[in-house]
């Protein structure tokens, strides 16, 4: 059975669809996957064992210049490639009208998605010949993970999903792996973010300890403020800008993680790191992170500001045995 799934972004949602996956893969034997993504989140897809073929999309970098010979020669080229194979399913987990309108719709194979009172935009539910009614109130990823067992025929398991992706990295295990931290410090909304002095608090407790840490960073901004962070600290690495991949790799080596609401989150939980997430604006709800040993701080007020250092460090020395002076 060959199967193509529509999920084409967020990194958050591109990694809640992989326990769907790997449920298909052990009810139905010798099933296998290919998948559209955003071109930006094309290499997690095929971590996965069950994925063969990774078609990346660029319909955000495409908006931009639509009409343009180069783009529309992108988009001719892409819609070859997707039209290549004749699928024996094809599930749009993203539901949403351009994703359905844009993808879904171009591909070969009975389509299916969302029903009209289940999708995130009902009307994309017109775009399938098979729409199936999914519970609004449940995680992401159990919702996903029904999609996929409505949509092939299976029961959905009782118990918790797998991403089925930590595999992927344990190959890779270095000298250091479980000796150091990583704190996740960039979010993409400045009301989401921890303050710096609220991170130092941390690193100095951190430091009096003896334990190491590790910052990533993608952006510039974002290595600015590694670099303020690590400021006069000698248990801190800033790490240079890493791929997609390579954050992954650091992340399955560290002990536990501290991140505020970001993708990253996401990963470091399909990765089964121990994490202690930190929440103020934002309600994690049934977005949250999914997965063994993750754990959630939030701000009294809703206010990043209120989680204060000491709460964070008593949570991280739960969860990763950090010896208590």
């Amino acid at each position: 059975m060959r199967v193509l799934i529509v999920k084409t972004s967020s990194m958050g949602d591109v990694l809640h669809t992989l326990p769907a996956l790997t449920d298909a893969m052990q009810a139905i034997p010798g099933i296998r996957f290919d998948w559209v993504v955003e071109e930006g989140f094309a290499q997690i897809p095929g971590w996965h064992p069950a994925v063969d073929n990774v078609f990346p999309v660029a319909i955000r970098r495409w908006r931009k210049s639509w009409f343009s010979a180069p783009v529309k020669a992108e988009r001719a080229a892409f819609y070859k490639i997707l039209r290549a194979e004749n699928y024996d399913a094809v599930i749009d987990a993203q539901g949403l009208i351009k994703s359905a309108a844009l993808v879904t719709r171009k591909a070969r194979g009975i389509k299916h998605g969302m029903d009209w009172n289940s999708a995130r935009e009902p009307l994309s539910s017109l775009f399938y010949n098979r729409r199936h009614a999914i519970a609004k109130q449940q995680h992401a990823v159990e919702r996903t993970r029904e999609l996929f067992a409505k949509s092939l025929g299976y029961q959905k398991p009782a118990a918790q999903g797998d991403y089925a992706i930590a595999q992927h990295f344990l190959t890779t295990a270095s000298s250091d792996t479980g000796n150091y931290f990583i704190f996740l410090h960039a979010t993409t909304r400045d009301e989401k973010h921890w303050p710096e002095s609220h991170w130092r608090n941390l690193i100095q407790l951190m430091h009096d300890a003896g334990l190491h840490i590790k910052l990533p960073w993608g952006a510039e901004h974002e290595h600015k403020r590694a670099i303020r962070l690590a400021s006069g600290f000698d248990n801190v690495e800033v790490l240079p800008r890493l791929s997609l991949e390579q954050v992954a790799k650091q992340l399955a080596g560290a002990r536990a993680v501290v991140s505020v609401d970001t993708g990253l989150s996401h990963l470091t939980a399909a990765l089964n790191r121990p994490n202690i997430t930190l929440y103020g604006p934002t309600d994690p709800g049934l977005i949250g992170g999914y997965g063994e040993n993750q754990h959630e701080l939030r701000g009294a007020e809703k206010s990043m500001a209120n989680i204060t250092a000491a709460d964070t460090f008593t949570a991280l020395q739960k969860i990763s045995h950090i010896a208590a002076e």
